[in-house]
């Protein structure tokens, strides 16, 4: 009997960062966090498509004390549909046993039948 259950979802996620690479690389970490919300036992995330909605360079020029050392500075943002095959388990169809066990943490006393 398998308790593993695969499943499509397409989720939206989006990340920021000073080069392309770390943007991308945000919003792909980003996926994990939302789908874990959902409170399930997860095995596997594995992206199967990946869309971008939207992809932003933001440039500006920064000035030390508004006028000196003039740099141009870049930052990037990314917004991306990934549609991603997540296998879970699904723990309503696990058997588990139960066993009555005394209490593990009680002190037994020589004179005294009953634990504190």
């Amino acid at each position: 009997m398998s308790v593993q259950k695969t499943t499509q979802q397409k989720v939206i996620v989006s990340g920021k960062g000073e080069t392309k690479q770390h943007a991308f690389a945000s919003a792909l970490a980003e996926i994990q966090n939302k789908l874990m919300a959902s409170a399930k036992v997860l095995l596997r995330i594995e992206p199967v498509n990946v869309e971008v909605l939207k992809a932003v360079e933001n440039k500006y020029t920064e000035r030390f004390l508004f006028f000196f050392f003039p740099r141009q500075r870049v930052n990037y943002e990314v917004e991306l549909s990934v549609t991603v095959t997540v296998t879970e388990i699904r723990l309503a169809d696990v058997p588990f046993t139960q066993h009555l066990t005394e209490d593990p943490n009680g002190i037994v006393l020589p004179f005294v039948t009953k634990k504190i």
